[in-house]
């Protein structure tokens, strides 16, 4: 229940942001916060959280801030940069190598991609887009519904993997049927559930937590057959 609660509400997530992005401005501690354009945070001084509806942030490598949030735009956060939490409605995430958040990685519709070297503290979530980690750490698990999720190199998820059945807002959004991929040398700690059908592949040389839901379809080498 506890690991449960820490995973955002998705249907609530556009409303949240609209709201929270609805005045526009400087923000305590240096941050910044726009309606129109994109965001560039450079390295040096740590910056406040940073907020755009329509645009994406970026930062430099080594880069400090604290949160970023966007509705439609993407994010990425420079090797070796540190945020405390990233939100996005309309866009891909990407953590470079060796980045840092301190919170959770959320995202309604893209990709979420962590390099080597990339820890998430908290919960990386999404309803629908690709999560692939690569020799990358996630500690608060992963969350899905109908998004692609590869675990490879030397990751380790803390927390487990659930791919919820749609509902409400989400109830339909892909006949798609998630393809869940373990890599050799990957670990995932905690449950693997799957409240609706995916395809799960682990390889022999991986190590996961209890499987509900699903067949595990084991393979040999660095990708399984097809």
């Amino acid at each position: 229940m506890l690991m449960r609660s820490r995973r955002p509400c998705l249907a609530v997530l556009l409303i949240a942001l609209a709201s929270s992005l609805g005045a526009c401005g400087s923000s305590p501690g240096g941050g910044t916060s726009k309606v129109n354009g994109s965001i560039h945070i450079t390295a040096g001084a740590p910056v406040g959280a940073v907020a755009t509806i329509n645009g994406s942030i970026d930062t430099d490598d080594n880069a400090n801030l604290s949160t970023a949030r966007t509705v439609n735009g993407g994010i990425t956060i420079g090797s070796h940069a540190s945020a405390a939490s990233l939100t996005t409605v309309n866009g891909a995430i990407l953590l470079k190598a060796d980045s840092r958040v301190s919170g959770g990685v959320t995202v309604v519709n893209g990709a979420i991609t962590l390099q080597s070297g990339a820890q998430v503290s908290g919960p990386v979530v999404n309803v629908s887009g690709p999560i692939t980690l690569n020799s990358s750490r996630v500690s608060g698990g992963i969350t899905t519904v109908n998004g692609n999720v590869s675990v490879l190199g030397q990751s380790h998820v803390e927390g487990g993997i659930v791919v919820k059945r749609p509902t409400g807002l989400f109830f339909h959004i892909s006949d798609a049927v998630p393809k869940i991929i373990i890599g050799p040398g990957a670990i995932v700690d905690g449950d693997l559930r799957f409240d609706h059908a995916v395809k799960l592949y682990v390889s022999t040389q991986a190590k996961i937590g209890p499987v509900s839901g699903a067949t595990a379809i084991a393979f040999t080498g660095a990708v399984p057959p097809g």
